[in-house]
């Protein structure tokens, strides 16, 4: 029987159950770079739609690849140290890369296991800057196909059981003080109190540490009387998400602190407009004035002057959006971005 491996030439491990958006970007690259180069995914949890192989079949996979060489390309810390144990102490032929998002000082194990390792990728010029010794700068990019603009938005907010007629306003993604929730609510409470039609959506998942933070947000809404229009809405399928951006008339990334930050560009690429903080590579995927606007983090005076700002000229919004989709299709299609990546894997199964 042949070994579910033995063909393979690059390994992608994505070792964490819970959704995030490392997953995110793992199972939406892998299908596309198959088409290219024998890769698969392994993991606990992976996609049925997701070229993977079981986890057990690493340790009985042969040395030698088919090609000679494997590709292990890691993402966190735990899948380094995975990929290091199957060179050194199984004796299987892995070229170890590793994909950094990270923009701040890396602790001395994580800098111990960069170092190990034989290619390493930085998101942005602003994550490669923290890294010991230069990367290879390849951005995140999206599926432009999945994430475009709406033929009909009235309808697809009214298939939502979203208001019709508001100017709907969203947040998306985890529900912490890191990804600045507090700060969007708080920027658009005084907003929606002078504009009657406008509406703000916030959806993500709190965990467990994040629940208490939670319950204080939607307590401050209702002692404003807003839980009508500040509305919290459950996680949903990552293949649901596009709907949730087309339906936007604006999109707020208020991060405190962020890695790359993948939400403007998905926003962008369904037409909608964005004012985020100057985090992650949000100054390289924001043209301002162009596509959207961009204000320092943890500064909510500036960000709520900045969505106001955005609202207040509805042609130069309409601008925006148009600019938003055509840059993201030019410089961050997920294409470009897996591309770059095969090309990298080539580069180390042939050294």
């Amino acid at each position: 029987m042949t070994h579910p491996l033995a063909n393979t030439d690059v390994i992608a491990p994505n070792f964490k159950r819970r959704l995030s958006g490392v997953t995110a970007t793992v199972m939406r690259l892998v299908p596309l770079q198959a088409h290219s180069i024998a890769i698969v995914a392994t993991g606990p949890v992976v996609p049925d739609d997701v070229p993977h192989v079981p986890l057990s079949s690493l340790l009985t996979m042969s040395r030698r690849g088919p090609s000679g060489w494997r590709v292990w390309h890691a993402r966190r810390n735990v899948e380094m140290l995975g990929g290091l144990a199957l060179r050194y102490v199984l004796g299987k032929r892995l070229k170890l890369m590793f994909t950094s998002a990270s923009q701040r000082k890396q602790s001395g194990l994580t800098r111990w296991l960069i170092r190990r390792m034989d290619a390493v990728v930085a998101t942005s010029d602003r994550t490669n800057a923290y890294l010991e010794h230069p990367a290879h700068v390849i951005m995140h990019g999206i599926d432009t196909d999945s994430f475009a603009p709406s033929p009909d938005r009235a309808a697809l907010r009214q298939a939502l059981g979203l208001p019709v007629k508001a100017t709907l306003v969203g947040c998306y993604g985890r529900i912490r003080a890191q990804k600045g929730t507090d700060a969007f609510v708080e920027a658009l409470l005084p907003i929606m109190h002078e504009n009657p039609d406008v509406v703000g959506l916030v959806m993500g998942r709190a965990t467990e540490k994040y629940a208490e933070f939670e319950k204080g947000l939607k307590e401050r809404v209702q002692a404003e009387g807003m839980s009508d229009r500040m509305l919290f809405l459950p996680e949903v399928p990552v293949g649901d998400m596009a709907d949730f951006y087309r339906v936007l008339d604006l999109y707020v990334a208020p991060q405190r602190w962020e890695g790359f930050g993948l939400t403007p560009i998905e926003a962008m690429a369904c037409g909608v407009p964005v004012v985020a903080t100057r985090v992650g590579a949000f100054d390289q995927l924001i043209i301002e004035n162009t596509t959207g606007l961009l204000v320092p983090p943890d500064d909510i005076p500036a960000l709520e002057a900045a969505t106001r700002d955005a609202l207040s000229d509805r042609a130069r919004l309409a601008n925006w959006a148009t600019a938003g989709r055509s840059f993201v299709m030019s410089d961050f299609s997920i294409e470009r971005e897996a591309a770059a990546l095969v090309k990298l894997y080539r580069a180390l199964l042939a050294a």
